[in-house]
């Protein structure tokens, strides 16, 4: 699977939960089927983004930790309506 993102979201230097409510921000703005990298510096992201997919209709394709960054692929849901 492709990690290609359709958008690209930078949330360095912001606090829990700035980075997952702009990711959600990002994401409303999407088409379903897109793919969102959100690139964070807050560790606390780590256990946001896992507990929002869980909860939600999109995908988290991957997510990955280096050096206190932490990336994350979202795949908007298809079905999920456009904001």
């Amino acid at each position: 699977m492709s990690r290609t993102p359709d958008c690209r979201l930078d949330t360095s230097g912001l606090s829990c939960p700035l980075p997952l409510l702009k990711a959600k921000q990002a994401l409303a703005d999407m088409e379903g089927g897109q793919l969102l990298e959100v690139t964070a510096t807050d560790a606390g992201s780590w256990r946001d983004f896992e507990s929002f997919v869980e909860h939600s209709q999109h995908t988290l394709v991957e997510r990955e930790a280096s050096e206190g960054v932490y990336r994350y692929w979202l795949r908007k849901a298809d079905g999920a309506a456009r904001a």
